[in-house]
């Protein structure tokens, strides 16, 4: 059914649910009416005025169905599940029964609706992805659009702005959060004459660059193009109903057409058997009620509503399918990758431990560090109390501040800033995979500090369940491979791979799918959407992400807890054992009422009836999905 919603989703996508449901309404009132005029003997309500009632009833419904056949038979696919309702529809009303033609059609229908309500209702919590492109370059002080500014031009970009431009930074080294696009925690600090990208945020400063390349040519642009590129490559999950139709129906069509002429060959060669005199109209009727009856109703509603009540249960958790198929692909799912930062972890820095410092010190450290807007700065403010007035305080770009207190000079950052002021510190500390703070006082080191991005509440439980579940876990990350290990073996998880660049990740998750498995991607940032993509289930972290990992996933999860990623398997394996229950039990039905309408013991309605009540049966046991356990709780 992949290929009905492709078409109209245009037109449902701006309809409210009142307009989806306004078509099955009047047709289910028609089709009352006209039962119930026909069951209380109305003589008006015969002949061309009841066909005339009950065609335009089939036309509100089925119209958007025979469009559809017509599309299929011109994209050379004439064996569709549409045109099978089709053939049904026609044959009902070949022989008569009118009202079987508009059920046949409304059933459909009403299926279709409620799976087309499930994908508009993620959609309608999937963020745009424009956001995350600045929307204006600042260039000698007026501003213009990144497109109509050439290479070699200056651009100023202030403070918490993005970069609209990749361009090679003049200004003094200054700190770039560049989280969305590369996935480092940490702010990277870039030097004068380095490049900087576009869709990097500045930390602190205001920076001047030369621009490098053109708009379209951009780091943002490329990931964009990435993200096309590997979306194309992703084969759709078929929904099951569409190829079994391209077998059932020519089968059907077949049987129907042999339902018809065999017993006439049979006449001509044996008379005696039909006792001198065949009817063709009595076989023309089976072959119609055989077709009829072949029509897969209880299969058409039950499978997409089964999908719809997954798709249902897991947004009550803040889970959200932008498809059925991707709930049927997470179900196959072997092998789960997280990016690190952002996803197991909370992405803000907290004091780890303080070695050697004094409380004295750290009181001196805060109220330093309380002049800063860099994240480290704030997180060491938050842990201690400032107990001094820092004054003249120096921020000495890229490396740390410096300041004077009670005539002293403190010396505090980077390990390259304890070099650059000839402070001699152990040398072990360059190695160490957290960040670090090193603290001197008038030129002697006196101590450091140690910030780390803390695992999320529920990582551990996330990596426990998946393997309880038989589903293998990996981190892939752009932070340093110790510190990668680190949240590794804190976490349980199986691998771990630091020092990666985006093309890395996707190398990795290409080299897992080569394998066979089925490969899911957990990530929140701009230079995940590639790898979202490749992968064979790309889910996001919708509440920290960016826009754009958001919306190249097909999968959402709205809360940022990674214990979500193991509900949104249990939820895909339960409804693809549902799915698989409804297609066995409406088929096995089905065969049998075939059967007796070939030998003429079943009518049309016997056959309604039979439709009707597996396809609610069917229905029932789908509903089973939407009692779901768990709670929704937070997990940051």
């Amino acid at each position: 059914m992949a290929h009905e919603h492709h078409h109209h989703h245009e037109e449902t996508e701006h309809n409210s649910a009142l307009g989806q449901w306004l078509r099955p309404a009047i047709t289910l009132a028609m089709l009352a009416a006209g039962i119930a005029l026909t069951a209380t003997g109305a003589e008006w309500f015969g002949g061309g005025i009841a066909l005339a009632w009950y065609l335009a009833a089939f036309i509100i419904i089925g119209l958007p169905v025979v469009k559809e056949a017509v599309e299929e038979l011109r994209e050379g696919e004439p064996f569709s599940e549409f045109m099978l309702m089709t053939i049904a529809a026609i044959g009902a009303f070949a022989i008569g029964e009118y009202p079987e033609a508009v059920a046949v059609m409304l059933f459909y229908c009403i299926g279709e609706t409620l799976q087309d309500m499930a994908v508009d209702r993620a959609r309608g919590n999937i963020k745009s992805l424009a956001a995350l492109k600045p929307e204006w370059a600042r260039v000698d002080g007026e501003l213009r659009r990144p497109e109509e500014v050439a290479v070699g031009e200056v651009i100023e970009v202030r403070a918490g702005e993005r970069v609209p431009l990749d361009g090679v930074l003049l200004s003094e080294a200054a700190a770039f959060d560049t989280a969305a696009l590369t996935g480092e925690s940490v702010p990277r600090t870039i030097e004068t004459g380095d490049e900087v990208m576009a869709g990097m945020i500045v930390s602190a400063s205001i920076v001047k660059l030369r621009v490098a390349r053109v708009a379209k040519e951009s780091a943002v642009e490329r990931i964009l193009n990435m993200v096309e590129e590997a979306a194309e490559r992703k084969a759709p999950a078929e929904l099951f109903i569409k190829r079994f139709a391209r077998i059932y129906t020519p089968a059907v069509c077949l049987l129907a057409l042999l339902v018809a002429t065999v017993p006439w060959l049979v006449s001509m060669i044996a008379p005696s058997l039909f006792n001198g005199s065949f009817q063709w109209s009595t076989w023309i009727y089976r072959a119609l009620v055989f077709l009829v009856i072949s029509c897969p109703c209880a299969l058409v509603i039950s499978v997409p509503l089964s999908y719809f009540a997954g798709i249902g249960a897991a947004s009550r958790l803040g889970i959200l399918f932008k498809g059925s198929n991707y709930l049927d692909a997470i179900s196959r799912v072997k092998t789960v990758v997280f990016d690190k930062t952002g996803t197991l972890t909370t992405g803000s820095f907290r004091v780890a431990k303080a070695e050697r410092l004094t409380e004295e010190e750290l009181g001196i450290v805060a109220a330093i560090e309380q002049t800063s807007s860099h994240p480290i700065a704030k997180a060491i403010v938050e842990r201690y109390k400032p107990t001094a007035t820092a004054d003249n305080v120096t921020n000495i770009a890229g490396y740390g501040l410096s300041a004077k207190i009670d005539g002293h000079t403190w010396t505090i950052g980077t390990c390259r800033l304890m070099e650059k002021e000839h402070v001699d510190y152990p040398k072990e500390l360059k190695t160490t995979a957290e960040t670090l703070v090193a603290v001197a006082r008038d030129g002697e080191y006196r101590g450091h500090l140690l910030l780390a991005d803390t695992p999320k509440a529920d990582a551990a439980e996330a990596v426990s369940r998946l393997k309880q579940m038989g589903v293998g876990s990996v981190i892939l990350s752009g932070d340093k491979q110790d510190l990668v290990n680190k949240v590794a073996a804190e976490l349980g998880v199986d691998k771990a791979y630091g020092d990666l660049l985006p093309q890395d990740k996707a190398a990795h998750i290409e080299q897992l799918k080569s394998g066979g498995e089925q490969v899911a991607f957990v990530g929140d940032g701009i230079n995940d959407a590639p790898v979202l993509a490749l992968s064979d289930v790309g889910i996001a972290m919708g509440a920290m992400g960016s826009d754009m990992a958001i919306e190249t996933a097909d999968v959402v999860v709205q809360n940022d807890c990674p214990s979500r990623v193991a509900s949104a398997i249990g939820i895909g394996r339960r409804t693809r054992s549902i799915v698989k229950q409804n297609i066995v039990f409406a088929l096995v039905v089905k065969v049998l009422v075939m059967l007796l309408g070939i030998v003429g013991i079943a009518t049309m309605w016997a056959a309604v009836f039979a439709d009707v009540g597996v396809a609610l049966l069917c229905v029932l046991n789908s509903m089973r999905l939407m009692r779901t356990k768990e709670n929704a709780r937070e997990c940051r």
